[in-house]
């Protein structure tokens, strides 16, 4: 059984996030760019900083890998928590209000622990393995949808959008023809969370990171989602790609995948 305080740090963390991004939001933000379209904000930091200051005191022999103060790197601890301080950056950086933090606990490699809120709802997401998953402690389920004609599907293009415009395009359109709609709100842990509680029915991404799908996946896993890659193999963060869906939807996902990467209409 995963100890309790686990838990009771991952919901403390991200609702202190979720304070941090409240005050700032919409305000003068000072504001960076990684890459081309990467962005960064001093709300970033800051929340990661908070973090890693709580784990310092409270774990001080537990890893963090987080998205702006160290980044991916080999993990050293049986417990490590994977970090995003802020998921859907670029829509905190717009006054957009589609963005969360998300936080997972992995130990052995494994998610056993997450936690993910949206301030901007108040919602708090939060699951543990074999525990179940839930929304505002109220259980979550994703849905039964077995046809994609009446599936509400979601996904997301990473950073790498201008050199894979070609392929993500394809495959959206792909989706676009078989299923009833396609969205994109452009933070990958609220669309995981999304498809636990049953408003979306699939969501899949390639180019992601461990902390955009780490939380999610497990959240999505424990209210009875199928999670694996989008080839299909066991899910892994580290692989940089997702296919999360309701059960019976996922070999119907799988197929249109593999046709459109087959050049097949």
């Amino acid at each position: 059984m995963t100890d309790p305080l686990f838990l009771a740090t991952a919901v403390e963390a991200v609702l202190r996030a979720g304070d941090i991004q409240r005050a700032r939001l919409g305000g003068d933000l000072d504001i960076r760019k990684k890459g081309r379209i990467d962005l960064v904000t001093e709300v970033d930091v800051a929340v990661e900083r908070m973090f890693r200051e709580m784990v310092a005191e409270r774990f001080p022999a537990h890893q963090v890998v987080a998205e702006e103060l160290g980044g991916v790197e080999a993990v050293r601890s049986r417990h490590c928590w994977v970090f995003d301080p802020l998921d859907g950056t670029t829509n905190y950086a717009h006054g957009l209000p589609l963005f969360c933090t998300s936080l997972a606990l992995e130990i052995d490699g494994r998610a056993e622990v997450a936690a993910v809120y949206d301030v901007t709802r108040r919602e708090l997401f939060t699951a543990t393995r074999g525990g179940g998953a839930f929304l505002n402690g109220a259980p979550l389920a994703v849905t039964a949808a077995d046809r994609l004609i009446d599936a509400l599907l979601v996904t997301g293009f990473s950073y790498k959008v201008h050199d894979d415009a070609d392929e993500l395009v394809a495959l959206f359109a792909a989706f676009l023809r078989t299923a009833q709609a396609v969205r994109r709100l452009g933070s990958a842990a609220l669309d995981l969370c999304y498809v636990a509680a049953g408003r979306f029915d699939g969501f899949w991404e390639q180019n992601l990171r461990p902390w955009d799908m780490s939380a999610g996946a497990l959240i999505v896993e424990e209210a009875g989602g199928r999670v694996t890659g989008i080839d299909g193999a066991p899910f892994h963060t580290r692989h940089g790609h997702v296919l999360a869906c309701g059960p019976a939807l996922h070999q119907l996902m799988l197929d249109v995948i593999a046709s459109c990467r087959a050049g097949r209409p």
